[in-house]
């Protein structure tokens, strides 16, 4: 049953927006990987990845080769990702149909998987889906790609609009996944899920250790001296 989250300590300055946020997880994609982005943020990291290096976004809606998304007047509304959102694509893009695309994802041969949530609980559970007594779409793809991805980054805001944290103990909303979450990169800071709970490796510019420990409701692992990340 969904429960009330407690509400902790906000930061006055939320210190990333989100295309900061997309331009910190770009630097995860590595040369060769084929990438599925999932719908916000996610989106998002196309636009930032290196130039030297060859990468294949892929869309459950059968698409592979995805590019950044087109300037405003060269849209072409037949080219959309799962989010309906218009893309460009690459030299040697493909298009296929859905069945195409889900065996993609459950054969595991996508390297990385980047989606967004609503609620990650410390031992790696991941709820992004629905919210009792909201409309929702449906869950669309995301429990296939975290049932089947080696490598699920979240990219998200670490707390929500009534300043409670979403990176719990336990996750209070219907889970998409369980324990499949590997890294998080929030306006607060990246973290990476490990057993002992959510290990601390780079704060956003400006924010403090303790403004971070504040804002999470999952227990918090800081070792040494953590850096301001680098984008």
């Amino acid at each position: 049953m969904w429960e009330e989250i407690p509400i902790f300590v906000g930061i006055k300055n939320m210190a990333l927006d989100k295309t900061q946020i997309a331009q910190r997880i770009a630097k995860e994609v590595q040369d060769g990987y084929y990438v599925n982005l999932g719908i916000g943020i996610p989106t998002l990291v196309a636009n930032y990845v290196r130039e030297d290096i060859e990468v294949e976004f892929q869309s459950e809606n059968g698409v592979l080769g995805m590019g950044p998304f087109p300037f405003e007047g060269e849209e072409d509304a037949d080219i959309i990702n799962a989010g309906k959102q218009t893309i460009t694509t690459l030299p040697g893009a493909s298009f296929f149909d859905s069945a195409t695309s889900f065996g993609m994802i459950r054969g595991k041969h996508v390297d990385l998987t980047i989606l967004g949530a609503m609620e990650v609980a410390e031992n790696g559970d991941i709820a992004n889906w629905k919210i009792p007594g909201k409309m929702v779409k449906g869950m669309g793809g995301a429990m296939d790609l975290v049932a089947s991805a080696e490598n699920i980054i979240v990219a998200m805001m670490h707390t929500n609009r009534a300043g409670a944290s979403k990176l719990l103990k336990k996750c209070s909303l219907p889970l998409t996944g369980v324990g499949c979450v590997k890294k998080i990169v929030s306006n607060l800071a990246v973290l990476e899920v490990t057993p002992q709970g959510f290990k601390l490796l780079e704060r956003a510019p400006g924010v403090s250790v303790e403004e971070i420990d504040n804002a999470t409701e999952g227990t918090l692992i800081v070792e040494g001296e953590i850096p301001e990340m680098q984008f």
